[in-house]
């Protein structure tokens, strides 16, 4: 059965939904609106206030602070970061080596490549929505409304239809129309899940290279009677060489990135 049939009703979004979207939207926009918009004095007082506009930049920056305590959530859950921060920790259980590169480094790598591979979806949403919202030409509803068409394109081409099903069938909701109607909150969870899939199995064709040269290291051990000497010792030089040997940084972060794109 297709996930987007002809005959199903538009459905409203969501409480829920406008919240990520407005989220996500905060925090493409904090750093041009903070640049943008005066800082009102700060002042305790009991009373009246006679200053509405005043009031209302002040909300506002309290809203986008509040929003940004959010970015790692949305940074983890709605781009590429979840696929790429799982194969690089599959290549280091892969190796051996659990200390080896430093979570610091693996987690820096991940960052780095996620703001490359959203670089394109970001252009999109300066170009559709910040830009125009900061100008004056749309108000935040319509920018808010803008600022999703380039996520959801994007979590939508890497979210398996059976994945998004599912949510759709727990949560007992009308399929969508197009693909335009599908609500944040239940893409959310099936983008999550599909990517973590996605990980899996890149991590599984890491794995195996790895587990041949664990495998003969150990049979070769056997044979010779050395069956006090750990296998491990012997094997992880190996596995090293064999992974510089074939440039295999080059290849795993090329081949992730190009995931996307696939």
């Amino acid at each position: 059965m297709k996930l987007f049939p002809r005959d199903a009703g538009r459905r409203g979004g969501s409480c829920a939904s406008v919240l990520f979207v407005a989220a996500l939207f905060g925090v493409l926009l904090a750093p041009a609106i903070a640049l943008a918009l005066p800082f009102p004095p700060l002042e305790l007082r009991i009373g009246e206030g006679d200053e509405p506009a005043q009031m209302s930049s002040l909300f506002k920056i309290v809203g986008l602070l509040t929003v940004l305590s959010l970015a790692p959530a949305i940074l983890v859950t709605m781009t590429a970061f979840t696929r790429i921060a799982v194969v690089l920790s599959f290549i280091r259980h892969a190796l051996g080596v659990q200390g080896l590169p430093p979570s610091q480094v693996m987690v820096s790598l991940a960052l780095f490549l996620t703001l490359f591979v959203m670089a394109p979806v970001g252009r999109r949403v300066h170009q559709e929505a910040v830009r125009p919202y900061l100008d004056g030409e749309i108000g935040d509803a319509q920018a808010l409304e803008a600022a999703t068409g380039p996520i959801r394109t994007f979590m939508l081409a890497q979210t398996r239809e059976k994945d998004l099903a599912l949510f759709y069938e727990i949560s007992r909701t009308d399929r969508p129309r197009s693909p335009e109607n599908v609500s944040m909150t239940l893409l959310l969870p099936a983008f999550v899940i599909s990517e973590l899939r996605t990980a899996f199995e890149m991590g599984f064709l890491i794995f195996l290279p790895f587990l041949l040269v664990d495998l003969v290291v150990s049979s070769v051990l056997m044979s010779m009677g050395m069956v006090m000497l750990p296998p491990a010792l012997i094997a992880l030089p190996l596995k090293v060489m064999l992974f510089v040997l074939a440039d295999g940084w080059h290849l795993v972060v090329g081949s992730v990135a190009k995931s996307f794109a696939a």
